[in-house]
């Protein structure tokens, strides 16, 4: 029952490489190589939070557990959730009546949670916090009548689930090239909210010509781009400017990762690409290059960017310093579903997200 929308690129065979000498010799590198390694990078709590509880509701109730959309938008994190019995699915009426299903880390809207009560559906909310900060938000500012503008992805399931809160008072927003478009019943009254994911710099110059239409455009009561968004975007800032080359671990339906990618480059970084696994890059990136930068998205675990930094040192960068701009500490308290099934079961091994080793 795994929908197409959640299907999978699986890592290729390895190919055939190029020699390190053989890269080395089309074009020398000037000066000693080694790498920046972004720090904070990775899993963020909402992510660990999420992944978390699909574990533990696998634990503890048996497959098969289905999950509405990927849990979080990692290739890795998702086929080895199926492996342990997980299946993902795209709509709740995919769902056997009675069974349970998972929401994931990215929300959803009252129309889901509604689908799913009229099935009959046992289900566990593993929306991110900093994702359900912003759905209320935007049911409090639709109850006062406002308009909202809401700087974000159109078709990304956060920004479908924001928007399902209050559809008739939300107007998604792609980017500064849509504000000339947008219309509101009173400049007076109009605030703006964000996905959580976006580039910070982005948002901000969205914001900045929203205002120039609407100067008393009100802000959020607190950022609503989140914390590890945020975190990550000032590492590879630090970073880019030293760098040939940064490499950015994530997959290609992970927004924040792929800003990560957009930021380095606008940093000053030579050149950057995006990867899910070590084998997808390509040695030739390597020519002429003394510094690569390594950072990873807020769904990627830390087992694949050390694979990447094992094929760094094959050809030469064994060199790794860790570049840190933030420390993270933040926990997330399990869904308060699973909650009580672990409170009963006496399973205390992991009660929080957010703590999960790096390795």
């Amino acid at each position: 029952m795994t929908s197409s929308a959640v299907s999978l690129s699986m890592p290729t065979v390895p190919r055939r490489r190029r020699s390190p000498e053989d890269v080395a010799a089309a074009a020398p590198v000037s000066g000693p190589k080694k790498v920046l390694l972004a720090a904070p990078r990775g899993y963020c709590a909402g992510v660990d939070r999420a992944v978390i509880a699909v574990e533990k509701a696998l634990e503890h109730y048996g497959p098969p557990v289905y999950v509405r959309k990927q849990i979080v938008h990692n290739v890795h994190v998702v086929s080895s959730l199926e492996e342990q019995g997980a299946i993902f699915v795209d709509e709740t009426d995919e769902v056997p009546e009675g069974a349970l299903v998972i929401f994931s880390a990215h929300g959803v809207s009252p129309a889901v949670v509604q689908s799913a009560e009229d099935r009959g559906l046992r289900t566990i909310d593993a929306t991110c916090p900093l994702v359900t900060k912003v759905h209320k938000e935007a049911v409090r500012f639709a109850k006062d009548d406002f308009d909202i503008l809401l700087i974000g992805h159109d078709g990304h399931e956060e920004v479908e689930g924001t928007a399902g809160e209050a559809p008739e008072h939300i107007q998604i927003i792609n980017g500064p090239h849509e504000v000339d478009k947008v219309t509101v019943r009173d400049p007076e009254k109009v605030i703006w909210l964000s996905q959580t994911t976006l580039s910070v710099d982005e948002t901000m110059e969205t914001v900045r010509l929203l205002k120039e239409r609407f100067p008393t455009l009100q802000d959020p009561p607190s950022d609503d781009i989140c914390y590890a968004t945020t975190n990550r975007q000032v590492a590879i800032k630090k970073i880019s400017p030293q760098a040939d080359l940064v490499i950015v671990v994530g997959s290609a339906n992970s927004s924040n990762s792929v800003r990560l990618v957009e930021v380095a480059l606008e940093y000053g970084a030579k050149a950057s690409y995006r990867v899910d696994f070590a084998n997808e890059v390509d040695e030739t990136w390597f020519e002429g290059v003394a510094t690569v930068g390594v950072t990873s998205g807020a769904s990627v675990p830390e087992v694949l960017v050390k694979d990447v930094l094992r094929l760094l040192a094959d050809y030469g960068y064994g060199t790794v310093e860790e570049v840190v701009t933030a420390e993270e500490d933040l926990l997330f308290s399990l869904p308060k579903e699973l909650r009580a099934t672990l409170k009963e079961a006496g399973d205390v091994s992991r009660a929080l997200g957010g703590r999960r080793p790096r390795s």
